[in-house]
């Protein structure tokens, strides 16, 4: 590990508003984990009642930091693996001295052992990679979604934004072949914006890190926002085959059309 991680995990460990959990605390043999502030966030954590909102993926943090500006009658979680990208968001925010934005250093796939039923408003998954071999580990799979309702209250939203054409259309058929219609979609947000055009301002005023380099390379961005089945529900996954995004993405490996495996 370079040194210059080694200094930013160093740096974040003394932010307050940044918790790394042992990963290993939270495995299939302690189900629910130890968390202290799982169930507890809003009151012990950021001393108020206002919803939370959590970003899963969050990079550099780009989206919770722009969020918890926009709005602060809320409170932003952003949540990622890679801490050396998240020093970016952790830091900047600090340094303004945002009150409602907190940062969760974990796996995605542990994220409903951070969060009690009915906890979160809203979920924000903000250009995940799509996975696009191996559908479990899509942010937006049945599985995930499964996971997402034992904490989202019954009428929270998710929102998805992506440059991927695979990621949009494979959520787009599972919400179809389940019932559940958008209440806002776009195929190319900056060019044909969502109904909303409150909603649209705030779709694109702020911008990841990934997104400005997807419009630099002339790559469309899609969105969508719906609410999932409610806990205890199941899903049908979608058996059509969807054409693999042909270009090379920033970071990603070479990506050529072909079959969707699962």
């Amino acid at each position: 590990m370079s040194k210059n991680k080694l200094a930013k995990f160093a740096l974040m460990a003394t932010y307050p508003h940044v918790f790394q959990p042992e990963i290993h605390h939270f495995d299939s043999s302690h189900p629910q984990g130890d968390f202290p502030l799982r169930g507890n966030w809003a009151k012990d954590f950021f001393g108020n009642e206002n919803p939370i909102v959590v970003e899963l993926g969050c990079g550099h943090g780009d989206y919770a930091v722009g969020l918890a500006r926009q709005f602060p009658e809320k409170n932003f979680i952003g949540v990622d693996i890679k801490g050396a990208r998240m020093y970016s968001g952790a830091k900047e925010s600090l340094e303004e001295g945002l009150k409602n934005v907190a940062f969760l250093r974990t796996r995605i796939e542990l994220i409903a052992q951070f969060f009690a039923q009915n906890e979160v408003s809203e979920i924000w998954i903000t250009f995940p990679d799509p996975q696009m071999k191996k559908r479990n580990k899509r942010l937006t799979s049945s599985s995930f979604l499964l996971q997402y309702a034992r904490f989202l209250k019954p009428d929270g939203v998710i929102h998805l934004k992506t440059d991927s054409p695979f990621l949009y259309t494979y959520t787009t058929l599972l919400l179809e072949k389940n019932g559940i219609a958008p209440e806002l979609v776009s195929d190319d947000l900056y060019h044909r914006p969502v109904a909303d055009e409150r909603q649209q301002e705030e779709l694109t005023s702020i911008q990841t890190h990934y997104e400005k380099q997807w419009l630099g390379r002339g790559l469309s961005i899609k969105y969508l926002r719906f609410r999932p089945l409610p806990e205890g529900a199941s899903y049908e996954e979608p058996e059509e085959e969807i054409e693999f995004d042909a270009y090379r993405s920033y970071g990603r490996e070479k990506r050529t059309p072909q079959q969707s495996g699962k």
